[in-house]
């Protein structure tokens, strides 16, 4: 699925999931997703506004490997689309579009 890293600045804000990704991806039943970033797994959690209309991701040590890792490529105000694919129960990996590996 394709997803946004939202900048505010020179800060990421949030992982924007959207609407029709958190419907067809997450289950209401499971408040918390898991994510591998390179060697690190991190849990998150889904807030009661990410199932009524804000499928946003807003948790520090993601933003803040976000911010680690795609900076220095991308332009001024702009936001950055990442590819999060399910890895097996609940957890997904992120990268950037650019390196996704074909189906």
């Amino acid at each position: 699925m394709i997803v946004i890293a939202q900048y505010k600045g020179n800060s990421v804000t949030a992982l924007r999931v959207g609407q029709r990704n958190a419907r067809r991806y997450f289950e209401r039943s499971n408040p918390t997703i898991e994510f591998e970033l390179d060697h690190l797994r991190i849990e998150c959690g889904l807030p009661p506004k990410f199932w009524d209309g804000e499928a946003e991701i807003r948790d520090r040590r993601l933003c803040a490997w976000l911010e680690s890792k795609h900076h220095p490529h991308r332009s001024p105000h702009r936001d950055v689309t990442l590819d999060m694919t399910p890895s097996g129960g609940n957890s997904f990996r992120l990268m950037p579009m650019h390196s996704r590996r074909p189906d």
